[in-house]
C-alpha cells in the first residue's frame, strides 16, 4: 500500500452565491433556490462572473440529504442552504429513511435546471456528495463515528444504500443531459477522518461506488472527483495516474472536456479552481 496524503485545498468551499452575483440578479431568497428557472440564471450569472466555460448545480451540499428527509435551512443569498439539524442518531434510523424520490422537490428541480441550461448550450457539471457529507445532514457527526466503530456491518448497509442512491442519481444525471458529475466529499477528508478510517472508506465504499460510476458514466458523461478523493485512492493503490495529451493551454475543465473519448474519470484538481491552467497534458485516473 501507498501512503496516504491529503490534498492541500485552497478553494473557499462556504455554499450560496458571491454578494455580487446576489445584486445583479433580480431574485427573492431563498425561494431563488427552490425552482429550476431561478437556479439556472444564478448557474448562468455565477459562469459569466468566474469566466469559465460551464455551469455547476447546485449551490450547496445539502441536496441528497434533504431529498432522504433531513432538515434544511435554505439561508439567503449569500449564505445558502446547510443543514438546520441532526434527525437521526443511529443507522438504524438512517436506513430507515425513504429512498430519494427524484420527480419532486429541490432535487428535482435541480434536474431540470441542468436539463434546460443543456438545451441552452452550456456545458453543466451537477455536484454530488460523497457519504459523510450527506450524512452531516442527517446525524450527528459523533454518533456517525460510533456506529462505525460499534456497529460495523450496519453502518456498512448504511454505506451501500448511500452508494446505490448515488449511482442512481448519476444515472438520472445523464438522462438530463448532465456533462460533468462532480463528486466530492468536503466532510470526509483525510484529515477529517484520519488514515484508518480513510483507508476503511477507499476499500467498503469509494473504490467499489467509483467501479461503478465509470461503467455508468463511460461514453455518457465525465466524472471530475475532488482531488482529496484521488489522493485516497492513489494512496491506497486503487488507481494510478495516466497521461492525456491535449492541444493547450487551455483551462482545466475545457481540457478534460476535450477529451470525453479517452478520459471518464479526472481528479488532479477541483473543478472550481477556474485559474488552474492545463499546457500540453491531463491526468486521467485509471481505476485499477
Amino acid at each position: 500500500m501507498g501512503k496516504l496524503i491529503d490534498f492541500d485545498c485552497t478553494y473557499d468551499h462556504a455554499v450560496g452565491i458571491s454578494s455580487d452575483v446576489a445584486e445583479r440578479l433580480d431574485l427573492t431568497y431563498p425561494d431563488a433556490y427552490r425552482h429550476w428557472d431561478t437556479m439556472a440564471k444564478i448557474a448562468l450569472e455565477i459562469k459569466k462572473k468566474e469566466n469559465v466555460n460551464f455551469c455547476v448545480l447546485p449551490f450547496c451540499h445539502t441536496l441528497e440529504a434533504e431529498a432522504m428527509g433531513g432538515s434544511v435551512n435554505l439561508g439567503n443569498a449569500t449564505a445558502g442552504p446547510r443543514a438546520k439539524g441532526y434527525i437521526c442518531e443511529t443507522p438504524e434510523q438512517i436506513l430507515a429513511l425513504p429512498e430519494i424520490d427524484y420527480e419532486k422537490g429541490r432535487i428535482h428541480e435541480t434536474l431540470k435546471a441542468c436539463r434546460y441550461l443543456s438545451g441552452q448550450g452550456e456545458n453543466v457539471a451537477l455536484m454530488i456528495s460523497g457519504p459523510f457529507t450527506i450524512l452531516n445532514g442527517l446525524m450527528d457527526a459523533r454518533y456517525v463515528f460510533r456506529a462505525m466503530k460499534k456497529q460495523p456491518e450496519e453502518m456498512q448497509q448504511v454505506f451501500d444504500r448511500l452508494a446505490g442512491g448515488l449511482l442512481r442519481f448519476i444515472e438520472r444525471a445523464i438522462e438530463y443531459q448532465v456533462d460533468i458529475i462532480s463528486y466530492a466529499d468536503p466532510s470526509g477528508g483525510l484529515n477529517i477522518l484520519g488514515p484508518k478510517n480513510t483507508g476503511y472508506m477507499v476499500e467498503h465504499f469509494t473504490y467499489p461506488f467509483l467501479k461503478q460510476a465509470e461503467k455508468t458514466a463511460a461514453g455518457r458523461t465525465q466524472i471530475f472527483l475532488c482531488p482529496k478523493t484521488s489522493f485516497a485512492l492513489l494512496g491506497m493503490d486503487k488507481m494510478e495516474w495516466v497521461d492525456v495529451p491535449v492541444d493547450g493551454p487551455m483551462q482545466y475543465v475545457d481540457a478534460v472536456l476535450s477529451t470525453k473519448e479517452q478520459i471518464t474519470i479526472a481528479g488532479q484538481m477541483c473543478i472550481k479552481n477556474s485559474s488552474h491552467t492545463v499546457e500540453k497534458k491531463v491526468e486521467a485516473v485509471r481505476l485499477l
